[in-house]
């Protein structure tokens, strides 16, 4: 007999909290180990980000893979994948490329006033795209 997927859940009407992990069994010796334990990332998804995970990582990754297996617009998988990441914690933080447009604006302003060389605005501007 297959065993059910582990609940994350709370059966009861109105309460929904996340269940603790307490006990581990050996299916082969009948081992039993009783502690609280912290189940991983995965273990805790919604059915259907998990569906949707075995899904990605069976398609090695691609989401055009992804779109045509499911059938829907490639926003809404890329949609879909963006609300895994947000289930999972793994929310990408963009980091900006190079220097922003105001540190660029201020050194050419330096010397535009003549408070810094060409070679001197030069160097910063670059100093700024090493960052």
């Amino acid at each position: 007999m297959r065993p059910f997927p582990m609940p994350t859940q709370c059966p009861v009407e109105g309460c929904h909290g996340h269940l603790h992990v307490t006990g581990l069994v050996c299916p082969v010796c009948r081992t039993e180990i009783r502690g609280e334990f912290q189940p991983n990332e995965f273990a805790l998804l919604p059915p259907e980000h998990l569906e949707f995970l075995r899904l990605y990582i069976k398609v090695r990754g691609n989401l055009k893979e992804v779109e045509r297996i499911l059938g829907l617009s490639y926003p809404t998988i890329r949609a879909r994948f963006e609300a895994l990441l947000r289930v999972l914690g793994y929310e990408y933080q963009e980091v900006p490329e190079g220097p922003s447009p105001q540190e660029k604006e201020a050194i050419l302003d330096a010397l535009e006033k003549g408070q810094i060389s060409a070679a001197e605005a030069a160097e910063q501007l670059r100093a700024l795209k090493r960052r």
